[in-house]
């Protein structure tokens, strides 16, 4: 487990330096907000077209070449991204950098899965978010301090560098703790096969759809979140890109509770109780201060976020047999992953023609929406 929590750190560390950058991107090329949507476009709906093939590669070549691409490959398109002289350059340079990461997740889950019992799966996919988690906590912190001294090139490009030669050494790491090039297989006993279960096809879609829709619209909310902080809130552009590291501090243990929560309260109790209060929770961005308000906030939206990945995960593998978990698991994460590419800059049009209250206000009361309508189909049964 440490080792795929490393692993998981490695995979978003240059990926997450999009999101609390973007001030300083923006006023480098003069952007405004549906151009600021673009690139976050750019990066996320290759990230998600990605997740596709790269679930299916990993139930048949392997996960350790996936694992690979997902760190080293990312690393280098991090540093074509800091190097990219202009806006269409990087846009493009952003979309390589998400097609290299597509194949990590598909990859890795299942090996996490199947390194323990079943009724502890929650937990070791939340113990394994802890790595993403860590990734997008200190990625803001430390990407702030860089930019403010060497200019947001000098993040990506002093981040990319060592991340390139950790992902090499991960994977020979890897190869000798037994890690081959051949699928890995399930050693829980008698969970190969997901036995038919009248509804249980519809539930599963139901459910996958509202773990996506909840994924979905809290990233893309929390990523205009340091573009308010600057504009409305009046924060400089360094604080501004610190904030994001409230909301991802919170899957610091919001991953692992989450897991811990669904495997002995059942999967479905925990993703309509978080997905009922993200709606509410996007709308009230509207209502924050500078001080304690904002940071509460970011505090429950990144608890929302978070318990939910590995509730999500989890629900699927159990209900997918195992020759097609990673290839279900590709579509969830290319909907969830995917999905902000195409949300954000409809946001951004929101912010650019009408205000930024009227972005989170839509934002929340669709997700409310949706969670209500779930929650009718899904109520009765744990898991």
């Amino acid at each position: 487990m440490p080792l795929f929590v490393l692993a998981h750190f490695s995979h978003h560390l240059v990926g997450s330096l999009l999101t609390p950058l973007l001030p300083f991107i923006r006023s480098d090329f003069t952007l405004n907000k549906t151009q600021v949507g673009a690139l976050g476009t750019a990066y996320n709906l290759p990230y998600g077209l990605a997740q596709l093939p790269g679930g299916w590669l990993a139930d048949r070549v392997g996960p350790r070449k996936l694992i690979l691409v997902g760190i080293s490959g990312v690393a280098a398109a991090g540093l074509l991204v800091g190097i990219a002289p202009t806006y269409l350059v990087m846009a493009i340079f952003l979309g390589i950098l998400g097609l290299s990461g597509g194949g990590y997740h598909p990859a890795a889950a299942p090996l996490v899965s199947a390194s323990v019992e079943e009724q502890n799966r929650g937990r070791a996919l939340g113990l394994h978010q802890i790595g993403g988690t860590a990734s997008f906590f200190l990625t803001p912190l430390i990407a702030a301090g860089i930019a403010a001294a060497l200019g947001w090139r000098g993040s990506f490009i002093s981040l990319a560098i060592p991340t390139f030669v950790f992902g090499i050494a991960l994977y020979f790491i890897l190869g000798r703790r037994g890690y081959t090039d051949k699928p890995q297989s399930d050693t829980t006993k008698g969970d190969t096969e997901v036995p038919a279960v009248p509804g249980s096809r519809r539930r599963l879609i139901i459910f996958t759809l509202l773990g996506v829709v909840l994924q979905v619209l809290v990233f893309s909310s929390l990523s205009f979140v340091p573009l308010y902080a600057n504009e409305v809130l009046g924060t400089s552009e360094a604080v501004a890109a610190s904030l994001l590291a409230v909301a991802h501090f919170a899957g610091l243990w919001a991953g692992p509770l989450g897991g811990y929560l669904s495997d002995r309260l059942g999967k479905v109790p925990v993703i309509l109780t978080v997905s009922l209060l993200a709606g509410p929770a996007i709308y009230f961005i509207n209502q924050v201060s500078p001080g304690w308000s904002i940071w509460l906030l970011l505090l429950v939206l990144g608890s929302c976020q978070y318990i939910g990945m590995p509730v999500s995960e989890a629900y699927i593998i159990k209900h997918t047999p195992e020759r097609n978990r990673s290839t279900m698991l590709g579509i969830y994460y290319f909907a969830s992953r995917g999905g902000p590419g195409v949300i954000m800059p409809a946001l951004g049009y929101l912010i650019d023609n009408y205000s930024y209250e009227t972005c989170f206000t839509i934002t929340g009361a669709t997700m409310a929406v949706v969670a209500v309508l779930c929650a009718v189909f899904l109520w009765g049964k744990r898991d």
